[in-house]
């Protein structure tokens, strides 16, 4: 469904939307023939999948392995086909950094290289908040600018951190292939240009790594850099205009922060340590009365996945089940689960494999689901979903949507 429809149907009422994002959910049998899902324990989840409908989502399309951008923006009902834009400048707007036209972000991975430049770990261990900041302040010092360019180093999270590159009176492109090449036991590549005007770019990328490495040599375990997700600055149409919706976000990764505040989301502060799940819940209760759509969250069922912990998974899933009444006694009017991307810790990474969704609301028929698992959503009502079906579906069992001619 078109924005534009969406645009033209939406109107407002004061019933609540709260979309709940358990990232990287989605998985595959690891430990005996369970997933992650099947695995937990998740008695409220499977109690709400009873009184809810069930169903399966695509992020972008058949086979198609979707980052955590374009996984959200279908979720939000943008077409992320049509609407691209690199994590760098997602991640950079996350964290506060005013881009200007003409400038090019990227998001960085600090990595662990072994004797023979071979990537032994692409996140380095998964570093503390802390030590990303020792170090992206021995980068600043390091490298202030390259070849008269000036350089923005700022940490992100964990083993992220975001490099700037200021466009110094002519704009830089930003369309140029990656330095990560998400694999171990591998040099970083090199970085090359995919048109004249990212050329220098990728000339600066380059310098970057290699200033880099020399300044880290001394380090223990974070002795490189790799790159990817290229951005200038990116627009997109208001997701308030769109949805007539007052949306607002509750996430703790800039990454995520960012890509709601492009879209027009207020982002909300959250206290606590980063993805505690607890000081997000005690945002969503705070503001509850102020908006109509909770973007809400929760990070850590993708990254115990990328790192293969299937148990840790489990747990984290666990965690979100405990906390799932405390989200139900506020009473939205819909209540919507699922992932942006599936990140089976079998594999270590994203893939391709549709995530288990459901929708609670006064108007939607219950399925027979008895669990909130990938099965169980295999059977539901809802079927095989695109990413940019869900706003549709939400608005609708929100009484948001007029009729649709005569």
């Amino acid at each position: 469904m078109s924005l534009d429809l969406m645009r033209e149907l939406a109107k407002q009422t004061d019933s609540k939307i709260l979309l709940v994002v358990l990232d990287g959910v989605g998985g595959l049998p690891m430990s005996g023939s369970a997933t992650e899902l099947e695995a937990a324990r998740t008695p409220n989840l499977d109690a709400l999948a009873r009184e809810a409908q069930v169903g399966q989502i695509e992020p972008v399309g058949p086979g198609i392995t979707p980052g955590s951008g374009p996984g959200h923006l279908g979720l939000f009902g943008y077409d992320p086909v049509a609407f691209q834009v690199g994590r760098g400048a997602l991640s950079a707007v996350g964290i506060g950094v005013r881009l200007r036209s003409g400038d090019v972000a990227v998001r960085g991975n600090f990595a662990t290289l072994d004797s023979g430049r071979q990537i032994a770990d692409r996140r380095a261990g998964r570093p503390s908040n802390a030590e990303n900041e020792r170090v992206v302040g021995l980068l600043r010092e390091a490298i202030p600018e390259i070849d008269g360019t000036a350089v923005e180093i700022y940490t992100e999270s964990e083993h992220r951190f975001v490099v700037v590159f200021r466009a110094d009176g002519k704009a830089l492109g930003a369309r140029l292939s990656d330095v990560d090449p998400q694999a171990t036991g591998v040099p970083p590549l090199e970085a090359k240009a995919e048109d004249s005007a990212s050329e220098r770019t990728a000339q600066l990328v380059n310098g970057f790594v290699r200033k880099a490495e020399q300044a880290l040599r001394g380090e223990p375990q974070i002795n490189g850099v790799l790159f990817r997700g290229y951005s200038g600055v990116p627009h997109f149409p208001s997701f308030a205009e769109i949805y007539r919706l007052r949306a607002a976000c509750i996430a703790s990764y800039p990454m995520y922060r960012g890509l709601a505040a492009l879209v027009g989301m207020e982002v909300l502060p959250v206290e606590g340590e980063e993805d505690a799940l607890p000081g997000k819940l005690s945002a969503l209760q705070a503001h509850w009365d102020r908006y109509d759509f909770f973007y809400f969250h929760v990070k850590k069922t993708d990254s115990t996945g990328e790192d293969g912990d299937f148990s840790e998974k489990v747990h984290k899933i666990e965690a979100f089940d405990a906390m799932l009444p405390a989200l139900r006694a506020l009473r939205p009017d819909v209540l919507a689960v699922v992932g942006d991307h599936s990140t089976p810790s079998l594999l270590r990474a994203h893939s391709w494999h549709p995530v288990p969704l459901l929708i609670h609301s006064a108007y939607g028929r219950p399925d027979r689901a008895q669990r909130f698992t990938e099965e169980q959503a295999l059977q539901g009502t809802l079927g095989l979903r695109r990413g940019v079906d869900l706003m549709p579906l939400l608005m609708a069992n929100a009484r948001k949507l007029d009729k649709f001619g005569a």
